[in-house]
């Protein structure tokens, strides 16, 4: 990628700033919010970035909103870092695991990572002719370290700091196996910050040990300071449920626009202030005057509306708004139900993940056997999951969902 020799100009409006960093997204910034907003009105460029393993193809709302707040400090004029781990990914943040990750391959990695950048692209400035986000791998440089380098990293944290991550207690109270290259995940991931020389690493509150890793190696090996800025995890305030694919609670950013429109209609109410405060920019007085009318229909409907326009475009917002009134406001079959030939006796199930209608064959599962897979002509639940296409039908899966299968 070519970088324009023209510096950006920084903003320093302290209005701004402060609509960024008082907006309610982030819960904690290490050493301090308030000596962040100097550094930022200092006129200085400052470098920023986001980091994640690409461990499966599935990215959902809860990671977009990072990725809106790193585009704020872009559009601010500072550098941006997208860091795809894609040598840490291989080896699997221990966070919230009860066990170790599955390691995977270099070839699942590249193809996870393809997949992400498709579905953040219309988040980051990345074709900014002045200040573009950039696109960065670890194994450019972790793969690069000798095992001496790895011992000298390693030198400056102890056991007893490790062990101060929750879910390696759990797993020593539950006798249960915490394996040596887990211990050395924080170490890379830290290193992160040090290769890239970084000022300000974002990332969720689960992450706050990683990052505070990189702090700590960056004070030490080039005596810099460096901002955690630690932000809320996307959860139910009442049931506290994050946004989970494999239980399919999440709205997904590679959903069609009439999905993501229904995905967003079918979260709980509860989730409305969440929702408008992380993934809209409406301001924060105007939400409140929507939420104070206590019509959470109408309200979801509005950010249904400014998320799918935020990835789609206006024209496609509408027309998924339209469809949702259409079909689950006024009850209606939609009238552009996709078609799929396939021969007699397929699986169902395979038909429905062929064409992208569930995301894997277990969700598929669990739908037929929640009798969340109907026959519209009938009416009648389909419950098998093992069950064959042996005629023509049009199904309704889950609230939005929708499939006509002829036998070829």
């Amino acid at each position: 990628m070519l970088f324009s020799k023209k510096q950006p100009k920084i903003v320093i409006d302290e209005k701004i700033i402060d609509k960024i960093l008082d907006r309610g997204l982030i819960v904690n910034v290490l050493p301090s919010k308030n000596d962040l907003k100097k550094k930022l009105l200092s006129g200085d460029q400052l470098s920023f970035y986001i980091g994640a393993d690409p461990t499966s193809t599935a990215l959902h709302l809860s990671h977009a909103k990072n990725y809106l707040l790193l585009e704020e400090f872009r559009k601010l004029g500072h550098k941006v870092f997208i860091l795809f781990g894609d040598f840490t990914a291989r080896i699997g943040d221990p966070s919230d695991e009860d066990t170790a990750r599955s390691q995977l391959s270099r070839t699942e990695v590249k193809k996870n990572v393809e997949t992400w950048l498709k579905q953040i692209k219309p988040l980051i400035g990345f074709n900014d002719k002045v200040n573009p986000a950039q696109v960065v791998y670890n194994h450019d440089w972790l793969s690069k370290l000798s095992f001496e380098d790895v011992m000298n990293l390693a030198s400056h944290f102890t056991v007893q700091h490790m062990l101060e991550r929750d879910m390696f207690d759990k797993r020593i109270k539950a006798e249960k196996p915490v394996y040596l290259h887990e211990f050395l995940y924080p170490l890379m991931q830290g290193y992160d910050s040090v290769a890239l020389d970084i000022d300000v690493e974002i990332g969720g509150t689960d992450q706050t040990f990683n990052m505070l890793a990189g702090r700590t190696l960056l004070k030490r090996l080039k005596n810099k300071e460096k901002f955690v800025v630690a932000v809320h995890l996307l959860e139910n305030p009442k049931t506290k449920e994050l946004m989970s694919k494999s239980r399919g609670t999440g709205v997904f950013l590679n959903s069609l626009p009439n999905d993501m429109y229904g995905e967003v209609m079918a979260q709980p109410d509860e989730m409305t202030e969440p929702l408008f405060q992380n993934l809209t920019r409406i301001p924060l007085n105007e939400i409140q005057q929507i939420l104070k009318k206590n019509q959470p229909r109408d309200a979801k409907k509005r950010i249904a509306y400014e998320i799918v326009k935020m990835f789609y475009g206006e024209d496609k917002a509408q027309s998924a708004q339209r469809h949702f009134e259409s079909v689950f406001s006024k009850k209606e079959t939609p009238k552009d139900i996709p078609t799929v030939e396939t021969p007699k006796d397929t699986l169902l199930l395979k038909v429905l993940l062929s064409k992208k209608i569930i995301s894997s064959k277990s969700e598929g599962r669990r739908l037929f056997k929640e009798g969340a897979v109907r026959n519209i002509e009938t009416n009648e639940k389909v419950q098998d999951p093992d069950a064959k296409a042996t005629q023509n039908i049009t199904l309704k899966i889950g609230k939005r969902r929708f499939i006509r299968i002829h036998i070829r």
